[in-house]
């Protein structure tokens, strides 16, 4: 029976087989997200959007670095076992298990790169809007001034990362985190220069992350007017924390609709105590409408 041949190898495949059945069981500890003891619901942290983006891909680069040298030796071991079964070696199909082989290591190789590369930006980009967070966190004083910080707020399709409500009005509160470009001699080049429409880095331009704070913005005035029957100020604020901001648009004074910053001081950067535009009644009404929404979407955050 030659087909005993090709059946009989797969024997020396099991204890590869149990390694990977073992790894995809564990990727589950990977992930484990905390909930509440009282009603089981998860617990949202500052920054749980990326909180979760960054454990998704842990997860992904522990699957890929743990499958990776299990399933690159399958077809080497699988050949090993054909030669004490087989009556005649054959180098064409020993070429074909070398080949497979050096594929799938070439596979994982890519792979790993790009899941450290993501790991690492996501990384950066959960530190920075931590630093955020944590600024608007100090700013609340419930005894003497009261602000009301939302993180995560949900909008229809995304997540906003901040939103904040106080006496001067309603802040929209986006955070972007990029590596800094280095120069020739390989000093990293933090400046970054706005325009209306694009932020122009060293080496590269960006429109997407101020149309989104834009359409954020937009979005929660517009949200706000329907539910709330309120019209307040609604301005729109990107932070971009440790560049130093060339803006171009600062003639423009107030008239601008998004205002880059770089989060130091950031009270002062919003303008926050020039003077109570919203009343404690108007405040409380938003935040209660606000905080309706966030909670009722609290457990299911759209996905960014």
């Amino acid at each position: 029976m030659a087909w005993l041949e090709y059946v009989l190898p797969l024997i020396f495949l099991a204890p590869l087989g149990a390694a990977a059945l073992v790894a995809i069981t564990l990727r589950d500890v990977q992930t484990v997200g905390l909930r509440s003891p009282h009603d089981g619901e998860p617990i949202h942290e500052i920054a749980q959007a990326h909180r979760d983006r960054l454990e998704k891909a842990r997860m992904v680069f522990f699957m890929d670095a743990t499958l990776a040298p299990t399933l690159t030796l399958m077809p080497i071991v699988y050949g090993m076992g054909r030669m004490l079964f087989a009556e005649e070696q054959s180098w064409l199909e020993w070429s074909l298990y070398g080949v497979v082989s050096t594929l799938l290591a070439m596979l994982f190789c890519f792979l790993i790169l790009r899941d450290v590369q993501r790991v690492r930006r996501l990384t950066r980009s959960l530190a920075c809007e931590l630093a955020v967070g944590q600024a608007l966190d100090h700013l609340i004083r419930p005894l003497a001034k009261p602000y009301f910080v939302f993180h995560d707020f949900p909008a229809d399709s995304y997540t906003i990362d901040n939103v904040l409500v106080t006496p001067q009005g309603v802040f929209v509160i986006q955070t972007v985190a990029r590596e800094f470009p280095l120069d020739l001699e390989g000093r990293p080049v933090n400046t970054v220069s706005v325009e209306s429409e694009r932020l122009r880095f060293r080496g590269w331009n960006e429109r997407q992350v101020l149309r989104k704070a834009r359409l954020s913005t937009v979005w929660l005035r517009q949200w706000l007017s329907r539910h709330a029957k309120l019209s307040v100020p609604v301005r729109g604020f990107l932070v971009l924390p440790g560049w130093v901001i060339d803006d171009e648009t600062e003639h423009l004074g107030d008239s601008r609709d998004i205002r880059v910053v770089d989060g130091i001081d950031l009270a002062t950067q919003l303008g926050i105590g020039d003077g109570d535009i919203i009343d404690d009644t108007q405040r409380q009404h938003l935040v209660d409408v606000l905080n309706a929404r966030y909670q009722r979407l609290e457990s299911k955050p759209p996905a960014n």
